[in-house]
């Protein structure tokens, strides 16, 4: 196992009892590292059935979780869209944990209301997937980097993109724009940070079952039709868990692939063979 002890991490988007984001925090901190979580600050009401079900707080049962495993946890609510909030979440945690050490961007829109044809689709939706995924990673990544410089012991940011931001499907535009967005960037930010020996890269999950989809195959027409169809494209037979997400980004968080940098990752059971 990856050995991160001393190491403080932040993740962003990691309410979600059943994501990629609670997945990695929870790994994270598996391995030694004290973490900040973020979320939204959705209001219970919103949860899903299971979410309501079990009493789950959001970052704040995350963060019981990491506390269980004897680490240090921190929950900051903030949008992400907004540049002060964002930078913020550096500042606090370097405030409250006493540095950062790795940055996991994880926070994204929630599907369903930007799967539409580009003719159908609501700008105020386009931005607001843009807004969150592109902006937000940029404006904490670069408060991350600045961070990381001062320290000077180096670090790792971690994007997590999609498959979609490399094959491109119909009816995912604001998506697939702004996971490629996500890649561009890593590219630039490793080879401008690899001298401060931080690394920089992109995971691409391809078919995760998480909550993110009970939304849009519960309450889309054809959302259930769409899952089994995506489901019969993965070579290795079975939807990804977060869990495979989780343990590919703990990895790259670690000194055993601190050489790896600048790339795309793709994690989607065999489904994009390229790229």
């Amino acid at each position: 196992m990856p050995n991160l002890s001393g190491k403080v991490a932040i993740v962003t988007g990691a309410g979600r009892y059943r994501g990629i984001g609670r997945d990695t925090a929870l790994a994270l901190a598996q391995a030694g590292a004290d973490v900040a979580v973020t979320g939204t600050g959705r209001s219970p009401d919103t949860f899903p059935d299971d979410e309501k079900a079990m009493g789950w707080r959001d970052i704040e049962s995350v963060a019981d979780e990491i506390r269980a495993m004897g680490r240090r946890a921190l929950t900051i609510v903030a949008d992400l869209a907004n540049p002060d909030q964002a930078r913020g979440i550096i500042d606090q945690t370097v405030a409250e944990l006493g540095a950062v050490h790795i940055l996991v961007n994880n926070a994204a829109f929630a599907m369903a209301e930007d799967r539409v044809p580009v003719v159908e689709l609501d700008d105020a939706i386009w931005h607001r997937v843009l807004d969150i995924k592109i902006h937000g990673s940029y404006y904490a990544s670069k408060a991350a980097a600045q961070a990381m410089i001062r320290q000077g012991t180096g670090g790792s940011i971690i994007k997590v993109s999609s498959i979609a931001g490399k094959i491109h499907p119909q009816n995912f535009a604001a998506y697939v724009v702004a996971n490629m967005g996500l890649q561009g960037l890593t590219g630039s930010l490793s080879k401008e940070l690899g001298p401060h020996n931080i690394n920089v890269n992109t995971v691409c999950p391809g078919v995760i079952d998480t909550s993110r989809w009970d939304n849009k195959r519960q309450n889309t027409p054809t959302g259930q039709e769409e899952w089994q169809r995506l489901e019969t494209n993965i070579p290795m037979g079975r939807p990804g868990t977060a869990t495979d997400v989780a343990d590919t980004i703990t990895f790259l968080c670690s000194e055993q692939a601190h050489w790896i940098s600048g790339q795309s990752i793709n994690i989607d059971g065999g489904q994009v063979s390229s790229h």
